[in-house]
């Protein structure tokens, strides 16, 4: 659920039972919210570059995979790779950890690569942030799927 850090979910066990989807991710977001800073920041770091290295290696988790597959983020064009492969560079060097984003909420690869451009000019206190909360949204999203609640 939330990449190679599990764990959140053996933070989050203490907290049962769970009465819901809904109760699971809040206690779930609510080790993340509570750990400390290193391991927040520890946990942004586990999540792939889209595109990235764990993308051509086929290493990719399945959710992972899955939800870049559906943007074409696995099929891109030499120019649109390059692109991607340019701005997941310059994020990391200014921030300490690769872009998160929410791929559920994209239409297309286009409005993918213009968030990550326009993220970068924020400073590294609102992309932790932001970061933590879009890992939310796609936790959300795949205990939802998982689950088959909505």
């Amino acid at each position: 659920m939330f990449e190679h850090s599990p764990w959140v979910a053996s933070r989050a066990y203490d907290r049962r039972p769970f009465g819901s989807v809904g109760e699971l991710h809040h206690a779930m977001m609510s080790a993340v919210l509570a750990a400390s800073a290193a391991e927040q920041v520890a946990l942004v770091r586990a999540h792939p570059e889209l595109a990235g290295a764990e993308a051509k290696e086929g290493t990719l988790t399945a959710h992972s995979g899955s939800e870049q597959a559906r943007l074409g983020l696995t099929t891109l064009s030499k120019d649109e790779f390059r692109r991607i492969g340019e701005l997941n560079r310059r994020y990391r060097e200014k921030f300490g950890f690769p872009c998160i984003v929410a791929l559920k909420l994209h239409a297309s690869r286009a409005s993918v690569l213009d968030e990550m451009e326009r993220r970068l000019a924020n400073d590294a206190q609102v992309e932790l942030g932001a970061a933590l909360e879009l890992i939310g949204h796609i936790t959300r999203g795949r205990l939802e799927q998982m689950f088959g609640a909505h």
